[in-house]
């Protein structure tokens, strides 16, 4: 059974989170993700969620705990944005190299200097390569949703690894739309999609092991070839677990979505909650006559370049927009997208929009005047600067 409530995503993401029944939750303070841990402790006290809380003195120590409870088999949780995902970056990677299936929600925003509350996506970029699975939302329902999924698809044997899901911070976190939450009274349900946690292994002492010790050259490379490759089966768990939540619940979230691609002559690519709005755009230039698209990128890791190459096949300019960028060379998305494109074969002409950085608007007025510079592109059949910061001010 479910129920419709207005909620914001943090507190969509807090129900889910108690839904799945943790047995410990690492918290730490941080706008714009306060909230979520918050309202954990809400549901801690008032004995609707009996998990292990800890409050903890620093993001560092909110992971440290994680790895602690996550080694011993239990089902972990914890939340964070911005300079928390920074201060906590050295111990993402030991966790993601222990193979322990740790859900975090990371609330986008802005990295400092200069201090910035709003959002882009640039802290869970500076985790792209820690080893962690990474799915970007557009809205609360998805973010509910996800948080849900994430448990199933880190918690399976053939992955065995941490899942970072990502809300874009204000925007999404407080901003309030309505959610279906599953009941609470359908206990069977949830457990049916989400038993619980049967570890591959974990500290118990009747049968102890050793965790996080030494690799010598002997050994270190094959364990980052088995990381990799429990990375990329995480592809094919998320679909089946896609297609099972979907069967449920009625919500599909394919980690590649297709919008109105079957005609395209131009595209964009977008993550997060700008997809809404160039969604929108789409439908007003599609009555307009314009043959538009776009291609919604939820999983940004494990990359999906077989779906991401079936997407784009067909379009013959594509402009991929990104809320990060990476200093001296283009945007994360871009170059991973632009990448996949163009390996020894013709693929689409490729533009990167900068956009959106520390919680900069971007309309369906910016989308539309980034399709007609695509489309330009297309009529000169080059392009000739290939990353446009999109909405700088003149005078800076």
């Amino acid at each position: 059974m479910t129920k419709v409530l207005g909620m914001m995503g943090d507190f969509a993401v807090a129900e889910a989170a108690k839904l799945c029944n943790p047995d410990v939750v690492a918290a730490f303070p941080i706008t714009p993700q306060t909230i979520i841990v918050e309202r954990l402790s809400e549901f801690v006290a008032d004995g609707e969620l009996d998990c292990e809380y800890i409050t903890v003195e620093s993001e560092h120590s909110a992971m440290s705990a994680c790895y602690g409870a996550s080694s011993t088999g239990a089902r972990v949780y914890t939340a964070t944005a911005s300079q928390g995902v920074a201060l906590m970056c050295e111990i993402l990677y030991l966790v993601a190299s222990a193979r322990f299936p740790v859900v975090m929600t990371v609330v986008n925003r802005a990295l400092s200097g200069p201090i910035s509350i709003w959002c882009d996506h640039n802290d869970a970029m500076l985790a792209r390569d820690s080893g962690w699975i990474q799915w970007f939302v557009e809205d609360c329902q998805e973010a509910y949703d996800s948080t849900i999924q994430a448990f199933k698809v880190g918690e399976d044997r053939r992955v065995s690894l941490p899942v970072m899901v990502c809300l874009d911070g204000f925007i999404l976190s407080h901003s309030i739309e309505p959610v279906a939450i599953i009941e609470p009274t359908d206990k069977k349900t949830i457990d049916g999609f989400l038993p619980r946690r049967d570890p591959l292994y974990r500290l118990d002492v009747d049968a102890p092991i050793a965790v996080g010790t030494c690799a010598f050259p002997e050994y270190y490379m094959d364990i980052k070839k088995a990381q990799n490759e429990a990375m990329r089966n995480a592809k094919n768990v998320m679909k089946d677990v896609v297609e099972e939540f979907g069967d449920r619940w009625g919500r599909y979230y394919p980690i590649v979505e297709s919008y109105h691609m079957d005609d395209a002559e131009v595209a964009l690519v977008t993550m997060g909650s700008l997809t809404g709005t160039a969604k929108a755009t789409v439908d007003e230039m599609r009555e307009e006559g314009e043959r538009v698209g776009l291609v919604k990128l939820r999983c940004f890791r494990p990359f999906p370049i077989e779906e991401m190459r079936i997407a784009l096949r067909e379009v013959q300019a594509c402009g991929v927009v990104d809320r990060a960028v990476s200093f001296g060379s283009y945007g994360p998305a871009f170059s991973e997208t632009s990448s996949t494109m163009n390996t020894g074969r013709e693929g689409p002409l490729f533009r990167n929009f900068i956009a959106g950085l520390g919680g900069r608007d971007v309309t369906i007025a910016d989308f539309k005047k980034m399709y007609e510079i695509l489309y330009d592109d297309l009529k000169k059949g080059v392009v000739e600067q290939p990353i446009t910061w999109y909405g700088i001010r003149k005078e800076v």
